[in-house]
C-alpha cells in the first residue's frame, strides 16, 4: 500500500491552499510598509504557517522535511553560481573592465538622442554589472541631472533608465534573476538567455524607436554634463582603461554563443578577471583574493564612482542566497504538501492553449509582484506552480523560464509598493505611476511573449512531445 504522505492522495481544497498565500501577503506588507524590512523573516513564518496546513492536512513532519529539502535542491545550482557571480564581478571590477564598460558606455551620450543614449548606457552598464539597482543608483542618477538641463520631463528620463537598467537586469548572466528563472524552471542559463532575445531585443528596439520619436519634439536647454564628467574623469584617474579589458566580456558573449556549461565557464571569467586585475592594475595577489572574498571597495573620492565600483565579492551575495533559500522552502513546503498544485490547477483550468498557459503565467507573476512584493518572489513561486504544467503540454522549460523573467523581472520596478519599485522611486525621485508610460521594455516584453505563445512562434517544444496537444 501507498505511504498516506504520498501528495497524489492527499485532497486540498482551495480555501486551504490560500492560507499560506494570505498569510505571505499580510506578513511581508506589515514588515515591507510598517517596519521597511525585507522578505526573509515573513517568508520563514509563511513557510511555518504552510507546514501547519500541511501537518493538518495528514502530512507527517519528516515529509514536510523532505519538502523543504527537494526545493532547496532545486535552486543549489542557481546559488552555486550565484556565488562565483560575487567573485566575478570582485575581480572584473579590480581589473577594470566593468570601469571599461561604463567609461565608454557614458561617451555616447548626446543631448540629440539623449532618451535613446540614457536606455542604451544603462543598458551597457546594467550588462556589465548585472544589477538594476546599482545602475540606477549611479549612471541612473547622473542622467536625470542631466535630463534636468535639458528639460526633459523627468518621468520620461526615469522611464528610459528603467528600460535600460532592466535590459541588463534579464539579459546579463552576472544578474541573479537570470540565473534564478532557469534554475526554478529547469533549464540551463546560457539557453534561457538565448530564448529571451525573442523578446527582449524586440522589445528594446521599439523602446529605443519610441524614444528616438520622443527626442523628436526637441527638448532645450543647456546640458548639464558636469556630474557625468566627473565620473569619467575619476575613471580615467582610478584605472587604466587598456583595451585589453573588453577580453571578459567577450568571453563570456563567446560562452553564449557556444553553449558552454555556466559554473565552469563563469569561474572562468572571474580567474580572467583576476588575472587582469594584477596585470593590467597593478593588484598583488592577495588583494585579488581579498576582493574576491569581500568585493571591491572604490576610494576615488566621487560618491557617484564609489558607489558605482564598491561592489561584488562572495559575500555580496549572502543576502540574495539566504532570501532565494527562504522562498524555495515556501515553495517546496507548498508542493510537497498539494498546496501550490491546487492553487495552479486553480488557474490552469482556464489555460486550455499555449498562448492561455503563458498569459496565465504573465498575470501569476504580476500578481506576486502586486501582492507579494519582491521580485523573487515573482520568479519563484510561479516557476514552481508551472513547473510541471508546462512539461505535460510538451513545452520545453525554456519556455517558462523566459516567461518568468519577460513578466516576474521586468513588473517588479512598475509596481509603486514593490521592493524595486519603491527603490526606483526613491533613487530617481519620480513615482512609478508617473514614469511606468515611458518604460517602454518592460510593457512590451510581456505583451510579445503573450503574442509569440498564442501564434506559436519562438515556442518550443521537448522531444518527445506529443503533436496533438494545441499549442495556439
Amino acid at each position: 500500500m501507498s505511504s498516506p504522505d504520498k501528495l497524489e492522495f492527499k485532497t486540498v481544497h482551495l480555501w486551504q491552499a490560500l492560507i499560506p498565500v494570505v498569510a505571505l501577503i499580510g506578513l511581508i506588507a506589515i514588515n515591507l510598509l510598517k517596519f521597511e524590512g525585507e522578505a526573509h523573516i515573513p517568508l520563514i513564518l509563511a513557510s511555518g504557517v504552510a507546514a501547519l496546513v500541511g501537518l493538518c492536512l495528514g502530512h507527517s513532519w519528516k515529509s514536510i522535511e523532505k519538502g523543504i529539502l527537494d526545493g532547496i535542491l532545486i535552486g543549489m545550482k542557481a546559488i552555486l553560481i550565484l556565488c562565483v557571480i560575487g567573485v566575478m564581478i570582485g575581480t572584473w571590477i579590480a581589473a577594470g573592465v566593468v570601469p571599461f564598460m561604463i567609461y565608454y558606455g557614458l561617451q555616447i551620450l548626446s543631448p540629440g538622442i539623449f532618451l535613446v543614449a540614457a536606455c542604451l548606457i544603462c543598458a551597457v552598464v546594467s550588462l556589465a554589472t548585472g544589477s538594476s539597482w546599482t545602475t540606477a543608483s549611479t549612471v541612473g542618477i547622473a542622467l536625470m541631472g542631466v535630463a534636468t538641463g535639458l528639460n526633459i520631463p523627468a518621468p520620461m528620463a526615469a522611464g528610459a533608465v528603467i528600460s535600460g537598467a532592466y535590459f541588463g537586469d534579464k539579459m546579463s548572466p552576472l544578474s541573479d534573476s537570470t540565473n534564478l528563472a532557469p534554475a526554478v524552471a529547469g533549464s540551463e542559463l546560457f539557453e534561457h538567455i538565448r530564448h529571451m532575445l525573442y523578446t527582449t531585443l524586440p522589445a528594446l528596439f521599439i523602446a529605443l524607436f519610441l524614444y528616438g520619436l520622443l527626442g523628436m519634439r526637441g527638448f532645450e536647454g543647456s546640458i548639464q554634463t558636469s556630474q557625468v564628467t566627473a565620473i569619467t574623469n575619476a575613471l580615467k584617474t582610478q584605472f587604466d582603461l587598456s583595451f585589453f579589458l573588453i577580453l571578459p566580456p567577450l568571453f563570456v558573449i563567446g560562452m553564449v554563443f557556444f553553449r558552454w556549461q555556466a559554473l565552469p565557464a563563469l569561474l572562468l571569467a572571474a580567474l580572467l578577471g583576476g588575472v587582469l586585475a594584477m596585470g593590467i592594475q597593478g593588484e598583488s595577489i592577495g588583494t585579488v583574493f581579498s576582493i574576491a572574498h569581500y568585493g571591491y571597495v572604490s576610494k576615488t573620492g566621487n560618491e557617484a564612482v564609489d558607489a558605482l565600483l564598491s561592489h561584488g565579492g562572495l559575500d555580496s551575495m549572502m543576502n540574495t542566497i539566504s532570501l532565494v533559500l527562504c522562498a524555495l522552502s515556501f515553495g517546496g513546503i507548498m508542493e510537497r504538501t498539494g498546496l501550490l498544485k491546487t492553487l495552479a490547477q486553480s488557474i490552469l483550468n482556464l489555460a486550455r492553449s499555449t498562448g492561455s498557459l503563458v498569459a496565465a503565467t504573465v498575470c501569476t507573476c504580476l500578481g506576486m509582484n502586486i501582492l507579494a512584493p519582491d521580485q523573487y518572489l515573482s520568479i519563484i513561486v510561479p516557476g514552481r506552480m508551472y513547473r510541471d504544467a508546462y512539461r505535460t503540454r510538451g513545452l520545453h522549460p525554456k519556455n517558462l523560464s523566459r516567461t518568468l523573467e519577460d513578466a516576474g523581472t521586468l513588473s517588479s520596478p512598475l509596481v509603486a509598493w514593490n521592493s524595486c519599485g519603491a527603490f526606483m522611486a526613491g533613487t530617481l525621485a519620480v513615482s512609478p505611476i508617473d514614469y511606468l508610460p515611458y518604460a517602454f521594455l518592460n510593457l512590451f516584453a510581456p505583451a510579445i511573449g503573450i503574442f509569440l505563445a498564442y501564434t506559436g512562434w519562438t515556442i518550443v517544444r521537448l522531444p518527445n512531445a506529443k503533436n496533438s496537444i494545441n499549442s495556439h
